[in-house]
């Protein structure tokens, strides 16, 4: 299917594949350069010849005499034959369906996505095949008995998100082996191998387990089926059946395979479960079984067919060919030398020759400057060649079939991917560049089916664990488990927290709860662990957090504790106009990075950019600061780590949850290329006011007049509803602008004081400044932080002299009758306002709803506006108040609340300015 041309402009203008890109590995080392933005075409998400894709599963509605208790967080689907699959729950170790026809629906957040790009209307898959076996939610294995309820703690009534215990049963891992999934998993204490397979007779197929056991000293209880409308039972040797139909017409069969061997022996429960004894043994053995349902006039071929069939598995753990081999090597581009800090772009490998999206989510490095980079697909790409001018960057695809990763790591040259499905570690087993082992390093972390409980972030700690965070279970989801406050879903017990994770990978512990949509960052040096969130319901605009354990920031749906903790303060808010949608932070652990040498980054999604993040560690409480790092972002800002060799930092991020550039992926270097930089490096909050400290020394003349410096505050209120207002410390409305008296410029003409009448502790400050490096740059830029706590400053310690405190007693002055007339409302003022809040990130002026997180402008003046709840009404003036001010109270069908009040923000005359520019797209 090829790609709608308006999207293909973005996407090729975003990640700069304008550019030759070189194919290698053909036999006819052709040049492929036809890179016009009709040309790109992506092949389907799923990949033939690749032998399984993760994912989670609804197999709750099978229909009449399969288990009503079938949902699965993390599932591995499996080809198996000529349109037959199964699908198996690695968190409970067992066969959760199996089934003919039609694949899963690729309808997954990343899978939905993979060619619209901005579609978030992502589903839970359902079988729409023809289902023939299935199992409960109840562990697939157990030992000494059978067990056929759910072992693992939670009510019955709600579905429960955590793998089994690992003493019981733990998955290990599988093997990609050509076309075959070999899984791999312990039951007690044996190790199990298993490869599915599928034999067809005439028109009916059989499912195969093929097994390989290792030593065992107790029986082994394997639950195949589960048939909840029998009517008789039969078990004849090494067969055993379930009859179900008025007339016993179809049956329910499972056999041991071969004629001899390892004695499995069929069993069946309650005329219910069908269930095989696997004796203990001292050497190990392999053994088989089919599973078949249809009609019992099919039996004795059935039979027959088993008698047959022979156990063989292939030598896998030495690993098969690679499924890639193909080299694509791509051209960078280099950002002119313009200003201290610019991006360079490693042009992405498309096209690429299996026409495969790549869509970078994180990147790391190895010792050497090889890098590798995880792609929300689930692929996992090696990056060669990254040097100073970039002219020969070569890809090549290393691992496949990972569930909506995010992050990825190197330790000691082993490759680990947080996803979904835990934290996967990558083994080559023959060294030929392509992974045949992904194991488990560690599944502790609970994960429900909820979309947005993503695998968000995974940090290495100088302690040689991962920190690990994971989102909260949103209602803006497919809501597969109950709502339990507004805006959230029930979700995992582990939803919305920042985890621990110990060094073997088998044990958490948790760090922080109570947040909505958690990214981290580490420095790895100190071990300082920051996080950021989501402004939306119970966040009231975007925070950083410094990471604590036994830290709680507010959201009550993922507190997961009872002792009614203390909401811990941010370092810093960021306002929604700066940075709408935050993700992770990265430490720039380099002394190449000039002026960011060691300071903490962090990243926009929404705006998109860098931050540079200050911190006043000074106060009792700390507090932070931040700085927009000027460049040129061509998409979305997630991911950050610096390259050992060269000292820069490598910056990944891919669009879909709204943001303001509509570029889908790309990946970029920050570099700084010696010139000035003129950005705030060091703050101090106190009661005389505000110390700025700047890269560059400044002029005195400009610094000396306090008019060119504008302090504002404001508070945030923490409600259920989406977002916050703007509300001054008494309560009331809108923001306060605070009267600077006087300026101060240091001796080494690089801090600024400020002087600053009835300093308070307040959520956010805005500083704004007009002034002049002593080179003669402009500098007009703003600062925002937050104050937890007002210590003395001493203007002396930074270098100030003669600064006159009795100023700060001085009367304020009232306020001066404005002589000027009030400007008037115009739509010209409102288009102003688009831009200046950040509205074109969230709605377009045309008619655009790809990439949009809420409903465009165009004619919507005087529509019919429908809603979630059922009811209607007209987009007219006290409308479109009513959606600024509170834009919880109706909510257009097909959208989320995902839009803060602007009360405190926008007075009556920029509504009114608004509501006219908006009147005025009507065509």
């Amino acid at each position: 299917m090829f790609i709608f041309l308006k999207h293909c402009r973005k996407y090729l203008g975003a990640i700069s594949i304008g550019l030759t890109i070189f194919l290698t590995g053909y036999t006819d080392k052709r040049i492929i350069s036809s890179n016009s933005a009709d040309s790109l075409v992506l092949n389907p998400f799923v990949e033939p010849g690749f032998p399984f894709i993760p994912g989670s599963l609804d197999a709750r509605q099978l229909g009449a005499g399969f288990p009503d208790d079938n949902m699965a967080a993390r599932i591995l689907s499996v080809p198996v034959g000529d349109s037959a699959y199964i699908a198996f729950d690695t968190d409970l170790l067992r066969m959760s369906v199996a089934w003919t026809g039609k694949y899963l629906p690729m309808v997954l957040m990343a899978q939905i996505s993979y060619k619209d790009f901005f579609n978030k209307n992502n589903k839970v898959p359902t079988v729409t095949g023809n289902p023939k076996v299935a199992t409960g939610s109840y562990p697939g294995w157990s030992t000494d008995k059978p067990v056929y309820q759910n072992i693992r703690t939670r009510s019955a009534e709600e579905p429960n998100w955590d793998a089994m215990p690992a003493e019981k049963g733990r998955w290990k891992g599988v093997y990609a082996y050509g076309d075959k999934a070999i899984l791999n998993y312990t039951v007690g204490t044996t190790e199990v191998f298993e490869m599915p397979g599928g034999i067809r007779f005439g028109d009916q197929i059989a499912f195969t387990r093929s097994f390989r056991f290792g030593s065992s000293e107790r029986e082994l209880y394997l639950t195949a089926a589960e048939v909840t409308n029998a009517t008789a039972s039969e078990v004849k040797g090494r067969i055993a059946y379930l009859y179900h139909g008025v007339n016993k017409d179809s049956v329910t069969a499972i056999a041991i395979l071969g004629k001899g061997g390892f004695a499995l022996q069929p069993e069946i429960a309650e005329n219910r479960f069908v269930t095989v004894k696997v004796p203990a043994t001292a050497k190990g053995a392999e053994a088989g079984i089919a599973i078949w349902k249809g009609p019992a006039k099919e039996k004795k071929t059935f039979e027959k067919l088993c008698r047959k069939v022979r156990i063989s598995f292939p030598d896998f753990q030495k690993g098969g060919s690679a499924y890639w081999n193909e080299t694509v090597v791509t051209k960078g581009k280099l950002s002119p030398d313009t200003a201290a800090f610019v991006t360079d772009q490693l042009t992405l490998p498309l096209p690429n020759p299996w026409k495969r999206n790549v869509r970078v989510a994180d990147i790391a490095f190895h010792n050497d400057g090889r890098a590798i980079a995880v792609t929300f697909e689930g692929d996992v790409w090696t990056v060669e060649g990254i040097d100073k001018n970039l002219q020969n960057i070569r890809w090549k695809r290393f691992a496949s079939g990972l569930h909506e990763p995010m992050s990825i790591d190197i330790v000691k040259d082993t490759i680990y991917v947080f996803g979904r499905e835990g934290i996967v570690r990558l083994h080559d087993m023959n060294k030929d560049g392509s992974a045949d082992f992904y194991e488990n390093f560690s599944n502790v972390m609970s994960q429900s089916a909820e979309s947005r409980e993503w695998a968000a972030d995974m940090v290495l700690g100088p302690d040689g664990c991962f920190y690990i965070a994971k989102g909260g279970s949103q209602s803006n989801g497919p809501g597969v488990s109950k709502q339990v406050a507004k805006g959230f879903r029930e979700g995992s017990r582990h939803n919305g927290t920042v985890m621990k994770i110990s060094k073997d990978g088998l044990s958490y512990e948790i760090i922080a709860t109570g947040l909505r949509g958690p990214y981290l960052g580490m420095n790895p040096k100190t071990g300082m662990l920051t996080a950021s969130d989501q402004q939306g319901n119970f966040v009231p605009s975007t925070p950083i957090y410094l990471i604590k354990k036994g830290d709680y920031f507010g959201v009550p749906a993922t507190e997961h504790r009872k002792d009614n903790p203390a909401i811990t303060p941010a370092l810093t808010w960021l306002p929604h106009r700066v940075d709408r949608s935050s993700i992770s932070q990265a430490w720039a652990t380099s002394d190449k990075m000039g002026p960011l040498n060691d300071n903490l980054i962090h990243f926009s999604f929404a705006r998109p950019g860098l931050f540079r993040v200050l911190i006043d560690s000074s106060a009792a409480i700390s507090q932070g600061g931040v700085s927009y790092i000027r460049a040129n972002y061509p998409a979305p800002t997630s991911k950050g780590t610096i390259n050992p060799v060269d000292g820069q930092m490598y910056i990944s991020g891919f669009n879909l949850w709204g943001s303001s550039s509509k570029g889908i992926s790309a990946l970029m270097r920050l570099r700084y290329t010696g010139k000035p930089s003129y950005m705030p490096n060091q703050f101090r909050a106190g009661e005389q006011g505000i110390m700025l400290s700047f890269d560059s020394e400044l002029d005195a003349n400009s610094v000396l007049d306090a008019s060119h410096f504008q302090v504002k505050r404001w508070d945030y209120k923490r409600t259920q509803e989406y977002g916050s207002g703007h509300f001054k410390l008494d309560g009331s409305t809108g923001e306060e602008t605070l009267n600077v008296v006087a300026s101060y410029l240091s001796a080494d003409r690089k801090k600024v004081l400020l002087l600053v009448q009835d300093m308070k502790e307040v959520m956010q400050v805005e500083v704004a400044y007009q002034i002049q490096a002593k080179d003669g740059k402009q500098v007009n830029d703003q600062f925002y932080f937050t104050i937890n706590n007002l210590s003395a400053l001493d203007p002396a310690s930074f270098g100030f002299a003669s600064v006159d405190l009795a100023l700060l007693k001085a009367k304020q002055p009232e306020a001066a009758a404005s002589t000027e007339k009030e400007e008037m409302a115009s739509a010209e003022k409102g288009k102003e306002l688009f831009q200046k809040m950040a509205c074109f990130g969230c709605h377009s002026e045309g008619t655009q709803v790809k990439g949009m997180y809420g409903p465009p402008f165009q004619n919507l003046y005087k529509s019919v506006r429908h809603f979630e709840d059922g009811t209607s009404a007209i987009a007219d003036e006290k409308y479109i108040r009513e959606s600024i001010l509170s834009p919880g109270v109706k909510i257009i069908k097909g959208y989320n609340e995902e839009m803060p009040s602007f009360v405190g923000i926008l007075n009556d005359n920029e509504i009114e300015s608004i509501t006219l520019y908006i009147k005025s797209l009507k065509k």
